[in-house]
């Protein structure tokens, strides 16, 4: 029984260690599949890091299969229940892990023929181009024609702006033109108010004056007693 433990002890230490190496892998690839620029034809390195991910989803299979036929040959006792939600949860990554490949190479693979395709698609105008050279010289006037319209509607996008804001402008005078006219009509027909604003008007000229004389008296005592 010890010797069974021991077997069974050091095969779990086995799949775990794997396990982590896989996820240390998928690290790795991941990153081509979310290449911006991903190359027509996949690297050296690419290869090598899939080519271990299958290698090491296989020693996992076999040692799955090891662990399996060894609680298989054991007898019924205590620890048969946790053996068997280890050798349940080794399945369940593994295969989780062969899903995960899977898509990974699916998404590679997508990201690769499309990038092919313009890549294709760019190859082909560019050699259409060059065998026709007056259809690229008009093209190319065209593109220049656009981009010229594109950017007299955006200038006459902002003329359009600036005469509407001189417009407000214009609006604004006018309604202040006639409240100020309407204040001075409503002060000429109100008794006394004319009277009234004169006097005010006084008062501030009077006012100003005291204060001129004052500062005048204190800057003639300042040059007097330097």
């Amino acid at each position: 029984m010890s010797s069974t433990g021991g077997g069974w002890a050091q095969l779990r230490q086995q799949a775990r260690t794997l396990e982590n190496q896989t996820e240390t892998l998928f690290h790795t690839y991941s990153q081509y599949a979310s290449l911006s620029n991903i190359p027509q034809k996949p690297s050296e390195e690419e290869q090598k890091c899939e080519t271990q991910l299958h290698e090491v989803l296989e020693k996992r299979e076999a040692l799955v299969g090891q662990l399996s036929r060894l609680l298989d040959s054991e007898s019924a006792h205590s620890s048969s229940a946790v053996k068997q939600n280890n050798l349940a949860r080794h399945r369940e990554v593994l295969q989780d892990h062969r899903k995960e490949l899977k898509r990974l190479k699916s998404t590679i693979t997508d990201n690769r023929n499309k990038a092919n395709l313009l890549s294709n698609v760019r190859s082909d105008i560019d050699a259409y181009r060059s065998a026709n050279p007056e259809q690229a010289e008009a093209e190319y006037m065209l593109d220049e024609r656009t981009r010229i319209d594109r950017s007299h509607n955006v200038v006459d996008g902002v003329l359009s702006q600036a005469y509407a804001v001189n417009e407000q402008f214009g609006v604004q005078r006018e309604t202040l033109a006639n409240i100020n006219r309407r204040i001075v009509s409503v002060a000429s027909q109100v008794p006394g108010i004319n009277s009234l604003i004169g006097r005010i008007g006084s008062k501030k000229r009077r006012d100003g004056i005291i204060l001129g004389s004052f500062i005048a008296f204190c800057f003639l005592m300042l040059l007097w007693f330097r």
